[in-house]
Order: structure tokens, then C-alpha cells, then sequence
């Protein structure tokens, strides 16, 4: 019997035991100013023993804000890892004892300068399981209010509109390759089809 809210067609989670890890021990490889990263060793579900290297990740937040004649509002920033100029939606990573939504707002004001009256948290995602517990939750915003914006210090990006057809666009034809963001098209196209319905409440003036 699948559990409550899993579809029928998927697999119940209930019945994962025979491919679940167990931590035997765990090494602390690097604390940066970002990055904390860990070696643990683990048995395996055949009782071998094995290692994983991974980083852990306070978790984020993802924007998909969208101004009152349908575009949205998207970032270009420059990601040293992969020496690029990445297009993004408004994202940032959660402070110690922040709420999601209180992080999605402040991040939302600090890199766009926007506000807005209306929130409805859509899902969330894991970017990179192979190697990290890092979270995103992500955030539709609405009923939007233009302002300056709050950067970092040492954070550049460019603002800029576009619609949900150019973001597509964008997906299918490369110019749009973070997976973040490849995410939240998908959930976009979903919720303007009217197969995915949000749950819209009012957070601001």
C-alpha cells in the first residue's frame, strides 16, 4: 500500500530498507567559509563497508517572481566554478534559524530590489544528491513592488525580464543550463497550464 500523498504508480518509500546506508563513522574534511565537507564511512545494505564523500548545505531558496504582465524576473551572475555567466532565477542560501519564506523575501529584495504581496511555496529540490544535503525550496511570488536593491558586498548580477516562453526558449536551446532553474521551468510551465494549482497566501503590505 503506498503511503498517504504517494501516487499509486510509484514505489512506497516504507520499502526502501534494502537499499538504505548506515553511518558507522564520519571524518570532517574541510570547513570553509562556505563549503563544510565530510568522509563517512558506511555498510552497505550487503554489509560491506564503503566511503562517501559529501558537503553539508544549510539549504536555500528559490524565487520565481513574476510581474503583473506575465514576465519574470531573472538574474545573470557570473559562477567562478564554472567560469560563466549563468542566467538564474533569484536564489540564496538560508541564514542560521531562518524560515524559508522569511530567506526567499530578503533574498528577493537584496538581489532584485522586488516585493511582493503574494507567496505560495510550490516544492523543493536537491540539486546535487551525489554529493551534497543541500535543500531548495522553491517560492512563487506575485503582486510584485519595484525598489532598489540590497547587494552584498562583493555580489554582482544583472536584473533583467523575460517571459515564460523566452525562459523556455532558453532551456531548450542551452542558454539555460543551471539545474536550479531548469527546475523551476518545469513547475512554471505547470502551473500557467493549470495541472499544478499553488496555494497563494498574503505576506506584506
Amino acid at each position: 500500500m503506498a503511503l498517504a500523498g504517494t501516487p499509486a504508480h510509484l514505489p512506497d518509500p516504507a520499502a526502501d530498507g534494502h537499499l538504505r546506508e548506515e553511518k558507522i563513522d564520519s571524518q570532517e574534511l574541510l570547513k570553509g567559509n562556505f563549503l563544510h565537507a565530510f568522509r563517512d564511512t558506511v555498510r552497505l545494505p550487503d554489509g560491506r563497508e564503503a566511503s562517501r564523500e559529501y558537503v553539508r548545505h544549510p539549504g536555500a531558496v528559490m524565487i520565481i517572481a513574476q510581474l503583473d504582465d506575465g514576465r519574470l524576473v531573472l538574474e545573470r551572475q557570473y559562477r567562478y566554478p564554472v567560469q560563466a555567466v549563468m542566467l538564474e532565477f533569484p536564489a540564496g542560501k538560508l541564514d542560521a534559524g531562518e524560515s524559508s519564506l522569511a530567506c526567499a523575501q530578503r533574498e528577493l529584495l537584496e538581489e532584485t530590489g522586488y516585493t511582493a504581496r503574494h507567496w505560495a511555496k510550490a516544492g523543493v529540490l536537491h540539486p546535487v544528491i551525489s554529493y551534497s544535503t543541500e535543500f531548495i525550496d522553491i517560492w512563487f511570488a506575485k503582486d510584485l513592488t519595484a525598489g532598489p536593491r540590497q547587494l552584498d558586498e562583493g555580489e554582482f548580477l544583472d536584473v533583467f525580464t523575460a517571459s515564460p516562453a523566452e525562459l523556455l526558449q532558453g532551456c531548450r536551446d542551452g542558454s539555460v543550463t543551471d539545474g536550479k532553474t531548469l527546475a523551476a521551468a518545469l513547475w512554471l510551465q505547470n502551473v500557467l497550464s493549470g495541472a499544478w494549482v499553488l496555494d497563494w497566501q498574503k505576506h506584506g503590505a
